[in-house]
C-alpha cells in the first residue's frame, strides 16, 4: 500500500486570529513562506460580511468566517531544497484556478521539524465588482444583536430607544454587501474528498513513483493511522494503536498481492474488527475503550497472519480461490489455532506459577 496523504479540512470561526497565527514569525518557530491572493483588508471585510450574514439569519451555533486545508507535504520537498515561496505559490494558485477561491497560506515546519506542511485558508465568497448598498425607505430599528425589528414599539420605551437598540433613519444605509453569497461548490458533500485528491495529485507531480502518495481509500480493508498532534496527552496510546494498524495493513497488502479478492478482505475486516469493536462499545454503554480496541486489533492481526500463513504453501490460484470461496472455513481454522495458542500459554503460565 502506498503511503497515504494527510489533508485536513477545518472550519474557521476567528479568521483574522487564524491568519495571524499561521503567518506570524512570532507564533511559528519555523515559518518559511506566506502567500496571499488578496490584501489583509479583504480578509477583514470577509470576516465582517460573514458575521453580518450569520446574525441576520438568526441561526444558532457558530459563525463560519472561512475554511482551511492543512496539507502535509512529503519531507522530500524540504530535503531537496525546493524553494518554499515557489512551492507555496504553486499550491495556492493551483487551488485558486481549480475552485475560483481567494486564498491566504503559509508553509512551515512544526516544532519537532518532522511535519512540513501548508495551511491554506480560502474564501467561500466572491467579491462583488460593485458593493450592494441598501437604504432605509423608513425609519428602521435593530436589537443589540443587529437583528431588524418590525415595529418601533419593540425598540423603544416612551418613545426613547432602549439601551443597546439602534435606529437607522429613512434614506440612510442600513446594509452593505461586498461579497456574493457563499458558493454552493464548497457545500457539496464530495467537495472535501475531491479537494484531497486534488492536493494529493499536486503533491505527486514532482515525485518519483516510489515516493508518490495516495488518498486513503474509503471502503477498503485497510485501517487508517491517526495523526499525533503537538503535546497530545494520548500520544503513546495512539502510537501503540497505529503500530497495530500498520501490522494489519501489512498483512492485507500481502493477501492482496497473492490474489485475495478485495471484497473478501472487507468481510475479514468486518468480522474481525468492525463487529467486535461495535459490540464492545455497546457493552460499555456507548463509550470507547482504547485498551479493548487494541485487544481486538491484536487478535485480528494474529488471525489474518494465521490465515496468510495457512495459505502460503499454496499457489496463487488456490490462494485466491480459498479466500473467495472458503473464507468462513479459513477464518474458523485461524480462530481455533489462535485460541489454542493463547490457552496453551495461559496453561503453561499457570503450571509454572504452581510449580514455584
Amino acid at each position: 500500500m502506498r503511503r497515504a496523504s494527510y489533508i485536513r479540512h477545518e472550519k474557521l470561526s476567528d479568521l483574522m486570529g487564524r491568519i495571524n497565527y499561521i503567518s506570524s514569525g512570532e507564533e511559528q518557530e519555523h515559518l518559511y513562506a506566506v502567500y496571499q491572493t488578496q490584501p489583509e483588508e479583504y480578509w477583514r471585510e470577509l470576516a465582517k460580511e460573514n458575521r453580518g450574514s450569520f446574525f441576520r439569519s438568526g441561526t444558532s451555533g457558530t459563525c463560519i468566517e472561512a475554511r482551511e486545508f492543512i496539507v502535509a507535504l512529503p519531507e522530500v520537498y524540504y530535503k531537496n531544497g525546493w524553494d518554499p515561496d515557489k512551492v507555496l505559490k504553486h499550491f495556492v494558485e493551483s487551488f485558486r484556478k481549480e475552485y475560483g477561491a481567494e486564498c491566504i497560506a503559509a508553509l512551515h515546519h512544526n516544532h519537532d521539524m518532522n511535519n512540513y506542511h501548508i495551511h491554506l485558508i480560502y474564501s467561500e465568497r466572491e467579491k462583488l465588482e460593485e458593493p450592494v448598498i441598501k437604504k432605509a425607505t423608513r425609519n428602521m430599528y435593530f436589537d443589540p444583536d443587529g437583528r431588524h425589528l418590525r415595529t418601533k414599539k419593540e425598540a423603544t420605551v416612551n418613545g426613547e430607544l432602549m439601551p443597546g437598540y439602534t435606529m437607522v433613519r429613512k434614506g440612510e444605509v442600513y446594509e452593505k454587501h461586498l461579497f456574493e453569497k457563499k458558493s454552493p461548490v464548497f457545500k457539496q458533500k464530495n467537495f472535501t474528498a475531491q479537494a484531497k485528491r486534488f492536493f494529493t495529485d499536486l503533491m505527486n507531480q514532482p515525485l518519483r513513483d516510489d515516493q508518490k502518495l495516495q488518498v486513503f481509500p474509503k471502503n477498503s480493508p485497510y485501517l487508517a493511522t491517526k495523526k499525533i498532534g503537538k503535546n497530545n496527552p494520548k500520544a503513546e496510546e495512539i502510537r501503540r494503536t497505529n503500530d497495530l494498524r500498520r501490522r494489519w495493513n501489512f498483512q492485507v497488502d500481502h493477501a492482496l498481492k497473492r490474489g485475495a479478492p478485495p471484497d473478501s478482505l472487507l468481510t475479514v475486516r468486518r468480522e474481525l474488527i468492525t463487529k467486535p469493536a461495535a459490540e464492545s462499545i455497546k457493552r460499555s454503554g456507548g463509550s470507547k475503550a482504547p485498551d479493548k480496541y487494541d485487544s481486538i486489533l491484536v487478535r485480528a492481526v494474529l488471525m489474518i497472519t494465521e490465515m496468510c500463513r495457512t495459505l502460503n504453501r499454496y499457489g496463487r490460484e488456490t490462494w485466491a480461490e480459498a479466500w473467495g470461496e472458503a473464507l468462513e472455513k479459513l477464518m474458523q481454522l485461524a480462530v481455533e489455532r489462535i485460541d489454542f495458542r493463547i490457552n496453551g500459554h495461559v496453561r503453561n503460565d499457570r503450571n509454572n506459577r504452581d510449580a514455584r
